[in-house]
């Protein structure tokens, strides 16, 4: 294992791979897969696991769970070795569709009082502070944890859809509120938000998130002590633009997010490091020449997330041991040369 394979955030070493569980079917089968791809993941050095309530239909989450205990149970991992981030805010379902969704929605968060019809938007996305506490708590079930390391807002950009911005801020703000609370009751440690579109926007899109902004809600909210460290987005070699793109006001200048976070400290997670598979295959031949001394094309496009400057971890969905064993053999590696890595975004821009 290469040394640089783990990133020190605080007091944290992070690996620089990490697993997720967003796609797969609902199914027993696809869960045992996950659990097996999980403890092979974590006895080959990653020790950062991303998952959502809403993934699998909450399966994903219990898989974890489930994969957490067993080695924990035989002494093989320390709770603390591992860092585990869910997030909420898409209105999940229970293990699988259910025949009839309105009625799901009515019987699980309406009529008890956890929804009221005018706080969901686009029909699926909620972050009122009855919501969010009663999703952390399924998540922590789920999970089989009484901390949750890091839980981030899921795709809050999706409420722009349909309030305007100052509703929106209002609506952070409620939310971050109940998030520090939730950290003071050490329901969670830190807080985020994973986003798709938001942070890769031009700042004029209707859906365009500013993190100058949010860490400016964050600290009204919690002072200089606040605990949203951590964002999440997409970043590959088909989807740069966490750092080609200089669309973050940070005062009077404009910068990539990538520079905005590490301006505030803030941890970023690369999601889609291998665009759900499409870059596992078929890469320009100059990717394989400037990202040398690697097997495969799954490897050298996380090599390139790895290797960029600001990006902490990034995430691949692994469901197979196959894909786990082959992924993980980027972290015998060093990241690659910063010359090598300009030379390879200089070709591709």
């Amino acid at each position: 294992m290469a040394a640089e394979h783990f990133r020190t955030w605080g007091d944290l070493s992070l690996s620089s791979v990490g697993l997720g569980t967003y796609l797969g079917d609902d199914d027993d089968a696809t869960d045992a897969l996950y659990r097996a791809a999980i403890i092979r993941a974590l006895e080959l050095g990653v020790n950062v696991l991303d998952s959502a309530i809403n993934y699998r239909h909450q399966r994903s989450e219990r898989t974890i769970g489930e994969a957490l205990r067993a080695l924990i149970g035989r002494g093989v991992l320390k709770r603390e070795e591992v860092l585990v981030a869910t997030k909420g805010g898409f209105i999940p379902f229970d293990g699988t569709l259910p025949v009839n969704r309105s009625a799901y929605l009515l019987e699980t968060y309406i009529h008890p009082g956890i929804l009221e019809p005018e706080e969901i938007v686009a029909g699926c996305h909620a972050m009122t502070p009855r919501y969010l506490m009663d999703q952390i708590e399924r998540s922590r079930k789920n999970l089989g944890l009484e901390t949750i390391d890091v839980y981030y807002l899921h795709n809050p950009e999706t409420q722009l859809g349909e309030v305007s911005r100052t509703e929106f801020l209002r609506r952070i703000r409620s939310a971050f509120e109940t998030l520090e609370r939730a950290c003071a009751a050490g329901a969670m440690r830190w807080y985020g938000t994973a986003t798709w579109n938001g942070y890769r926007q031009p700042p004029e899109a209707r859906d365009s998130l500013a993190l100058e902004e949010l860490v400016t809600v964050a600290r009204d909210v919690a002072g200089e002590e606040h605990h949203f460290c951590f964002v999440q987005l997409p970043f590959n070699l088909a989807m740069p633009e966490a750092f080609t793109l200089r669309n973050q006001p940070l005062g009077r200048e404009r910068v990539s997010l990538l520079e905005a976070a590490s301006h505030f400290g803030i941890y970023v997670m690369a999601a889609a490091s291998v665009y759900q598979g499409q870059l596992a295959r078929r890469l320009p031949p100059m990717v394989g020449e400037c990202l040398a001394g690697l097997e495969t094309h799954a490897q050298r496009a996380l090599q390139f997330v790895r290797s960029t400057p600001g990006v902490g971890t990034a995430l691949v969905g692994m469901k197979l041991i196959a894909h786990v064993e082959e992924n993980l053999r980027v972290a015998r590696v060093p990241p690659a040369r910063q010359e090598d890595y300009l030379r390879l975004y200089q070709r591709i821009s």
